[in-house]
């Protein structure tokens, strides 16, 4: 089993799989959008999630953890409810996303190379382009875009999010 996963949660996670892999027909070739139904139930792949997927679908492994892997938007790991990301590309990078991106760490409480709270909250990414850039410095909280961020707005931000969070929005 994954780190903290019961035996129980992996048991509900695989009749879940199972649900998609019949809806998909146990279809090899339908396996980037098998994966990505998985995923968007529990924002990431873990590695008994690829090999039962794989079993299912008739593949090694290795073929369906390397699909996993080639494309950017699976995640092999944890990611908090509410992820956070962070352009750095050229134009949000001159405008000082770096700074950004020490305030989200600091205001999260994240230790260098810690991208996921310990209470699986906030998950930080950092990505190339969001395309955004007359925008710049730019991050997006799940479907809310902001826009020439500076660092002295982030604990406002996250702040907005955890009421949000407990008002059950």
């Amino acid at each position: 089993m994954d780190q903290n996963t019961t035996a129980a949660e992996t048991a509900n996670r695989m009749k879940d799989a199972d649900e998609v892999l019949k809806a998909n027909h146990y279809d090899k070739a339908r396996l980037v959008p098998i994966l990505q139904q998985v995923q968007e139930k529990y924002k990431w792949l873990s590695s008994e999630m690829i090999a039962y997927i794989a079993r299912a679908v008739g593949l090694p492994a290795a073929r369906v953890y390397g699909v996993a892997t080639f494309y950017t938007h699976f995640a092999l790991t944890p990611k908090g409810k509410h992820v956070i990301k962070l352009c750095d590309g050229t134009a949000c990078h001159v405008k000082g996303s770096m700074n950004v991106l020490d305030a989200l760490r600091t205001k999260l409480g994240l230790k260098e190379k810690q991208n996921t709270t310990d209470d699986m909250m906030f998950t930080i990414e950092t990505v190339s382009c969001l395309g955004a850039c007359g925008l710049a410095p730019v991050i997006v909280v799940g479907d809310d875009v902001h826009g020439q961020v500076k660092p002295g707005q982030i604990p406002g931000i996250i702040d907005d999010v955890l009421a949000q969070e407990q008002k059950g929005e």
